[in-house]
């Protein structure tokens, strides 16, 4: 994650703020539901990539024996296995 976890209650409550104060929304459950709703939301997009880099890390180890035989450099496969599944599920990073 690239943001410390602690600040997203602050820009939970901040995108909030903002969306009510212009007329954007109008909530219609209580500010504590909506922003524990928005922290949730935010973390989940936030994690996309600490998850994806771990799914990676996993897929590598399964053919660590392949990639030690060939010699082959381990960042490079980890970018490109990297940049294969983001592409192949459309994510946003």
């Amino acid at each position: 994650m690239r943001i410390p976890k602690t600040w997203v209650p602050l820009i939970a409550n901040r995108i909030i703020d903002n969306l009510t104060k212009k007329n954007l929304i109008k909530p219609l459950v209580s500010h504590e539901k909506l922003l524990a709703e928005t922290e949730a939301l935010l973390l989940e997009e936030l994690t996309i990539e600490d998850r994806l880099n771990e799914e990676v890390r996993e897929l590598l180890r399964s053919h660590s024996l392949e990639i030690e035989k060939g010699k082959l450099d381990y960042r490079k496969l980890f970018e490109l296995t990297k940049q294969k599944l983001v592409k192949e599920r459309n994510l946003v990073l």
